[in-house]
């Protein structure tokens, strides 16, 4: 599985509720996966003239926008945000 996420994978953030890739990432470690990180750099709420990365435009072909996390799983479902990442390590385990 791949996880697409924008630098790092941080526990702590300077913003309420963590940072959306590092929830990704440690819901997923969490529930015993070991996911493939792809970080994209750039930043989600630029313009997509400013967020040229092959990780960003990766992620815009696989969902339509270039928001992460994103993640791959082993049967190619695309799942993007860090909450619907969390929702679906937790409802499979490894």
């Amino acid at each position: 599985m791949k996880l697409y996420i924008c630098y790092g994978t941080w526990k702590p953030a300077p913003r309420p509720g963590g940072h959306p890739c590092g929830n990704a990432y440690h819901a997923l470690v969490g529930a015993g996966h070991q996911p493939e990180l792809i970080r994209t750099y750039g930043l989600g709420m630029l313009p997509e003239f400013l967020n040229l990365t092959p990780g960003r435009r990766e992620v815009k072909r696989l969902t339509g926008n270039q928001w992460v996390p994103a993640l791959v799983t082993d049967d190619d479902q695309v799942i993007q945000g860090s909450r619907e990442v969390a929702a679906w390590a937790h409802a499979n385990p490894a």
